[in-house]
């Protein structure tokens, strides 16, 4: 059977994502995230101070600008071995959780769901409830995940006065405490927030919903007739009705680095981070989580534009330097992080997993990973993160007065090596970082769609995003909603793993 290239634009923010997919008949038989833009932040901070880090990689990205900067925070934090006041972290914490939440409700309702208004599902029994719930910028749930999606993001702007792109966070803390007015205002955007979703989406009871612990027991609650109009369970059934939850598998381990900081245990000396929600590689196949250990990450550029280099490097190790070689059978700008050797998916669904959430660890048992199940796991995380913002800002209302910061010595930042994990939006993010005599020596940026959109490796193991449509079989070449339906669930970030393109035929798709 002849096999053909197409290249499909699926990216609906940039219009710059392009899977380049080889096909025999309407299967996809390999796969290519290729790209096509060095944008070399690393090389932009060596040699600079290290506090110049707090202000250079929030811009990264336009969406999960806190995280980068809650990285990069801890990796001078660690590296210097800075107390931290409990105030700080529990403030870091809700302007983070803020910034999450958001992601996950304008990722589902603004940037997934519109797929399912395809001109394929014209013609499907719940076309018209799928149009009035999620048809962009008309839809219930849409005008409502815009409103919310703003509003949460005001905990931001509260600490750090602005979003995106805040530098508010410095080694040994945060700018500015906390006050009994900014106690009442988080408790009610918190709380707004959570009324919403409960109203519009779930049907229930926060508490209620995140008790859940089986997929028996969803498909009972999804049952329920006073619910089934809303956004959760009319997600949930066109999902499985088009076949969501039997298509793009992808790898079968899961990175969580840990999600939040522990206010009162993150400090010298720095041996671990225990965080609220717990860290680990969970294995679908034996169904078993192990401990994280950061040094087992290794990024390959076998396939990559790099100056090349034997197998995979630690972070510590690494170096991003061009060496752009067209003709070659390296074909990306992204480079292929592993951990200890393993291809792995990160994001929501690694995070709840990790952290034991029964629900999507019995989900995964009973279907294995597929779209459905990653998508549902971001709805479900914001669910689990909205209840920890809850407690966190009682947590924080009750340390009012408290330190918010403490200054670092002279010279505590000179020289030494120091590595910061956060659980952004898209999954598990690291900083890694080197001073010498004051300066930056290295800087490294592992970003979760590094992990989920990387390319080959020196194996020559595809990474998990090219793994999970290989197989695929496409109704219509022209039209590859199924192949969306895949991408958009891991929420693709271009802007921190570079730009994607391809060549051959080149289908324009999701605008």
């Amino acid at each position: 059977m002849a096999r053909r290239t197409i290249g499909v634009d699926l990216n609906r923010v940039e219009g710059d994502l392009e899977f380049e997919v080889d096909v025999e008949g309407s299967r996809i038989v390999d796969a290519r995230c290729i790209g096509t833009l060095f944008r070399g932040f690393e090389q932009l901070l060596v040699d600079r101070a290290p506090r110049d880090a707090l202000v250079i990689t929030p811009r990264v990205c336009g969406i999960c600008g806190t995280a980068h900067l809650y990285a990069a925070v801890l990796s001078l934090e660690r590296l210097g071995r800075l107390p931290v006041p409990p105030q700080a972290t529990l403030i870091r914490n809700l302007c983070l959780m803020a910034e999450n939440v958001q992601s996950d409700l304008r990722q589902t309702f603004l940037f997934f769901v519109p797929d399912f208004l395809n001109a394929r599902y014209a013609d499907h029994p719940l076309a018209a409830e799928i149009a009035s719930a999620f048809r962009p910028l008309k839809g219930s749930a849409v005008i409502g995940a815009l409103g919310v999606s703003r509003r949460i993001l005001q905990v931001v702007a509260i600490f750090g006065g602005q979003w995106p792109h805040s530098s508010y966070m410095l080694p040994g803390g945060v700018t500015r405490g906390a006050n009994a007015r900014d106690i009442v205002d988080c408790r009610e955007l918190v709380g707004t927030t959570i009324e919403w979703l409960e109203d519009a989406v779930l049907g229930d009871r926060l508490e209620c919903f995140l008790s859940i612990d089986s997929l028996d027991a969803l498909e009972r609650w999804l049952a329920e007739p006073e619910r089934a109009r809303l956004a959760m369970p009319l997600f949930c059934r066109f999902s499985r009705s088009v076949g969501l939850d039997r298509m793009g598998g992808g790898a079968r381990s899961f990175l969580s680095g840990g999600s939040y900081h522990h206010p009162e245990r993150w400090g010298p000396p720095y041996g671990g981070q225990e965080t609220l929600l717990a860290a680990g590689i969970y294995d679908a196949d034996e169904g078993s989580l192990t401990a994280f250990d950061p040094s087992l990450i290794a990024e390959h550029v076998r396939h990559s534009w790099f100056r090349p280099y034997d197998g995979g490097r630690h972070p510590f190790d690494g170096e991003t330097v061009p060496d752009y070689q067209p003709g070659s059978d390296r074909y990306s700008w992204a480079k292929a992080p592993r951990y200890d050797g393993r291809v792995v998916e990160t994001g929501p669904l690694a995070e709840l997993l990790a952290a034991g959430d029964a629900l999507c660890r019995d989900m995964l048992t009973k279907l294995g990973p597929n779209t459905w199940l990653r998508q549902f796991a971001r709805l479900r995380r914001s669910a689990t993160t909205l209840a920890l913002m809850r407690s966190q800002v009682e947590d924080l209302a009750r340390r009012l007065g408290e330190p918010h910061y403490l200054n670092p010595s002279a010279g505590a930042l000179s020289d030494g090596d120091g590595f910061g994990l956060v659980q952004a939006a898209r999954g598990t993010l690291g900083h890694w970082l080197q001073v010498r005599d004051g300066r930056i020596a290295r800087y490294q940026i592992v970003t979760p769609t590094a992990w989920n959109a990387s390319p080959k490796d020196s194996h020559g193991r595809h990474g998990h995003w090219e793994q999970s449509v290989i197989g695929l079989e496409i109704a219509d070449t022209d039209d590859p909603v199924e192949l969306g339906h895949i991408v958009r669930s891991h929420d693709p970030c271009l802007v921190c793993t570079v730009h994607f393109a391809g060549s051959g035929k080149r289908v324009r798709y999701g605008v």
